[in-house]
């Protein structure tokens, strides 16, 4: 099963891990076969929030809600089980720093239509 893995640490510890630490995790789940991706995101100040009422397009500049921490990147982790997957996010190196948040994907139901 999949588990995207959230990174969330605070701006101002956003370089308190190195990038290298994060690049050898990386390599090190995707050695093990566990890793199908894993991206670092730019700084919350060039996000772009998209939202679409009624047919109308409105476009905000940052992120969705005021946070004390932000997304500072994921891991999309192929896992057994929840279990399995809370381990390998807490080798996740901005564990020590910051927060990560460990959801299940879903399967589309694309044989039900939206009403």
């Amino acid at each position: 099963m999949k588990y995207l893995c959230l990174v969330y640490l605070e701006e101002q510890k956003l370089h308190a891990v190195a990038d290298s630490e994060c690049f050898a995790c990386g390599e090190a789940f995707r050695s093990s076969g566990a890793l199908v991706a894993a991206e670092a995101l730019q700084p919350i100040e060039t996000a772009t929030t998209v939202r679409v009422r009624n047919g109308k397009l409105t476009i905000t500049d940052g992120p969705f809600a005021e946070t004390k921490e932000q997304l500072a990147g994921f891991y999309l982790l192929d896992a057994r089980d929840l279990n399995e997957a809370i381990q390998m996010a807490a080798k996740i190196p901005p564990a020590r720093e910051g927060s990560i948040e460990v959801r299940p994907v879903r399967d589309l139901d694309v044989g039900s239509a939206a009403t």
